[in-house]
């Protein structure tokens, strides 16, 4: 703990951190990946092929790159030079795929190499020698498109294999003593993927409570956290699973679960790559069953929902996002929805459509987690409070002192509402309750706002009525009429 407060190292209380005691001395040759650091951040590139004459030239050169400036770009590639190599230098086009790296020669000549870095497929003349690229950019994409006139690459170093590493620990406990020379890795950075918006929010959702990776499943190949195992996300990004991937199952058995390598596996049509561990993945190939890890991504999430328009604004304006407001925005307005609805997008898009209402419109409930965690698992789903701190019911039946509600989703048909916290003899004033699978009609929501000793929240019989929680501010029910939403927010203890 000494450690971690005098390097202020990112750490979360009962997270894992890995010791590492000593590394061995690695051969060149066998390096197969490059940490290069950059006045915007890192990139690591991986050789092609690390016995490779370019790769080779690359291993008993690169301490020669370090310091070289940006030189050019366009919107195919971009190189830092130059710097003088003893390559000969060709006239012959290259045919450059995305992400890969090599060195060219302007106007042919030996002492005026560049390092270059392809940003989409395109066909070019470098002057670059036989072999063309020798490595491909494996994380840092974001940091390698960000990158302009007055940047440089600060330093370039190898990263050491798992398998070269010495003896090492994974433990919770932080009184652990540390001697000269071992490594601490308290945190795992992932950079999401651009290419999978829906899943990075699926992502950010899992980690959202205590900001930690949960490995429920460990393997030689991969790790495994089943927090969200049965919840659907989208196919986005069809990319071979390297070490250090995220990914998240689609389709079939373990839908909702993410995972992440430990070697190299390829694409699969059923595993969705949403990012990539860029430091710390020490500590995923440390990590066992029962560990927690603690994880911080780029770019951070944009959490908007559930807060006013001035906080909003100034959440936003430290990333350069515009806000755009609409619906209600008195001083009292809470934010319900936005368009787009994830983070990548809306960074991309660079402004954000925000819909208010009164704060008078969202309810605060109380949720039975211990009492009726089955239905809770429906109940959230269906109202999107999942994944969203704001969830919203129609009320669709009022009468007497019975409030009677659906959600959007029609969770019902896929998640089971078996008989769990049922009512007794009495339905308690406010208690929420759900029809479970036992009445016709599963999955209604209703309150009442006086006991009844007859029937349960929903009107129907007691045995059919499981209780989830309570409505914690009666009084904003007295306006509702039927076909409108009422907002929902769970008030933590």
């Amino acid at each position: 703990m000494d450690a971690i407060e005098s390097s202020n190292a990112p750490y979360s209380p009962g997270s894992s951190v890995g010791i590492v005691k000593h590394t061995e001395n690695v051969k060149a040759s066998e390096v197969k990946e490059y940490l290069l650091t950059t006045t915007k951040g890192d990139i690591r590139i991986e050789l092609i092929d690390p016995k490779s004459p370019l790769a080779k030239q690359w291993h008993t050169n690169y301490r020669n790159y370090e310091g070289i400036s940006f030189r050019w770009g366009t919107k195919s590639a971009l190189a830092f030079g130059p710097f003088s190599e003893d390559l000969v230098p060709t006239r012959k086009e290259i045919h450059a795929n995305r992400d890969e790296v090599f060195f060219g020669a302007g106007g042919f000549d030996p002492s005026n190499y560049h390092l270059i870095f392809s940003l989409t497929p395109h066909t070019a003349t470098y002057g670059t020698p036989e072999g063309g690229a020798f490595a491909r950019v494996v994380a840092g994409k974001q940091v390698l498109s960000g990158l302009s006139e007055g940047d440089s690459i600060v330093s370039i170093e190898p990263v050491i294999e798992w398998e070269k590493e010495g003896d090492h620990l994974l433990t919770n406990d932080v009184s652990v003593k540390l001697e000269d020379g071992d490594q601490l890795y308290t945190y795992i950075h992932v950079e999401m993927d651009a290419e999978a918006p829906e899943g990075v929010d699926h992502f950010f959702s899992l980690i959202e409570e205590d900001g930690t990776f949960n490995i429920d499943y460990a393997s030689s190949s991969f790790i495994a956290d089943s927090r969200l195992l049965g919840e659907a996300c989208a196919y986005e990004n069809f990319e071979a699973r390297k070490t250090g991937s995220v990914w998240v199952r689609t389709v079939g058995y373990g839908t909702g679960k993410f995972f992440i390598s430990r070697d190299d596996r390829t694409a699969s049509i059923m595993h969705s790559v949403i990012g990539h561990v860029t430091d710390g993945i020490e500590l995923v190939n440390m990590a066992q069953k029962g560990h927690n890890l603690f994880v911080r991504t780029s770019p951070e999430p944009l959490k908007l929902l559930g807060i006013g328009f001035e906080k909003a604004k100034q959440i936003l304006e430290s990333r350069g996002i515009e806000l755009i407001p609409d619906g209600y925005q008195g001083d009292d307005a809470i934010i319900v929805s936005i368009e787009p609805q994830t983070t990548i997008e809306i960074l991309a898009n660079g402004s954000v459509k925000a819909t208010g209402v009164p704060k008078d419109a969202v309810v605060e409930v109380e949720l039975y987690d211990n009492l009726a965690p089955k239905t809770l698992d429906f109940f959230r789903h269906a109202t999107s409070m999942n994944f969203k701190p704001v969830g919203s019911l129609n009320l669709i039946m009022k009468y007497g002192n019975t409030f009677l509600f659906k959600a959007d989703k029609e969770a019902e048909k896929y998640k089971e509402i078996l008989p769990e916290n049922t009512s007794k003899n009495k339905a308690n004033a406010m208690e929420i309750g759900v029809t479970n699978q036992a009445a016709k009609r599963a999955g209604v929501i209703g309150v009442k706002t006086v006991d009844d000793n007859l029937f349960g929240s929903t009107g129907e019989k007691f045995s059919s009525t499981n209780i989830i929680g309570k409505v914690l501010e009666p009084e904003k029910l007295e306006n509702l009429e039927e076909g409108d939403t009422m907002y929902i927010m769970e008030r933590r203890k």
